[in-house]
């Protein structure tokens, strides 16, 4: 056996079999990603999937992973900034409705027009009469979007104070990820439980049968991604289904129930 042969042993020897497990599981996902993407380009379907959570919950690297082998035409990620003084003072949905999907396109909003009821009610970006009026709207114009022909799904990705305050340290760390530092982000840790009681409220009051939240248990990313995947596409129509490779783990990804706050089920 030469050094090569000897040098690839060893690799396969020492590599983290959990890592490879979720490497070949991923892989055979993105395939029914791709299947997916055939099928809605070819029935004009109109996707949209929502992620919300706290900072650095895992929604980048989520939305990286579902994207990473679509075609860019028919798939577009939005994360959208701070609003402008004309965003301001137009319907506030109308700065949502432009980037929504078209037939053939899946879209997936990187936070979206529920900031209103997490950080914008949290830090006093909004009055208390622009928060009353969103919450007793957002299923409305949802709703509207469902009877429209539209697909959407909501993801809340929840994780623990510990996990987030270890995230938040290591993104300080990384030189790739400064692009994620915000000026918000001292505010994760020290408005905490500010954020737990928005969350809760948003989840009780927005949470219905024809839009349900989905609830991911996300402080382990690897599990929470794969798990994302399979209920996504589990949820969604498309040729060639998968049937058993998309079964999602009910501990990781499960829809919402006022059960879960009243059993501490999320992080508080």
């Amino acid at each position: 056996m030469g050094k090569k042969d000897d040098k690839k042993k060893v690799s396969e020897c020492t590599a983290d079999p959990s890592k490879k497990a979720y490497e070949d599981t991923l892989y055979k996902l993105q395939i029914e990603l791709v299947k997916l993407q055939r099928h809605l380009i070819k029935c004009g379907d109109k996707i949209l999937i929502i992620f919300e959570g706290r900072d650095a919950a895992g929604k980048d690297g989520t939305i990286k992973r579902i994207t990473q082998h679509l075609s860019p035409r028919e798939t577009r990620v939005v994360a959208l900034g701070k609003p402008s003084d004309r965003d301001r003072s137009s319907w506030y949905f109308q700065r949502f409705v432009p980037f929504l999907p078209a037939a053939q396109e899946l879209v997936l909003f990187n936070r979206s027009w529920y900031n209103r009821a997490g950080v914008e009610h949290v830090m006093g970006f909004c009055t208390e009469s622009e928060y009353e009026e969103f919450m007793g709207s957002v299923l409305e114009f949802e709703h509207m979007l469902i009877r429209s022909g539209m697909k959407l799904l909501k993801y809340y990705l929840d994780i623990s104070k510990a996990e987030q305050a270890k995230r938040l340290n290591d993104r300080k760390k990384d030189p790739l990820a400064q692009w994620k530092l915000s000026a918000l982000d001292e505010y994760a840790l020290k408005k905490w439980d500010e954020y737990s009681l928005a969350r809760d409220k948003m989840l009780v009051h927005t949470h219905n049968l024809i839009t349900p939240w989905l609830i991911v248990h996300a402080d382990d990313k690897p599990l929470a991604r794969i798990n994302i995947i399979k209920d996504m596409l589990s949820r969604l129509d498309y040729t060639d289904k998968d049937e058993r490779l998309i079964l999602p783990d009910p501990n990781i990804v499960a829809a919402f129930e006022a059960a879960f706050i009243e059993k501490g089920l999320l992080a508080s």
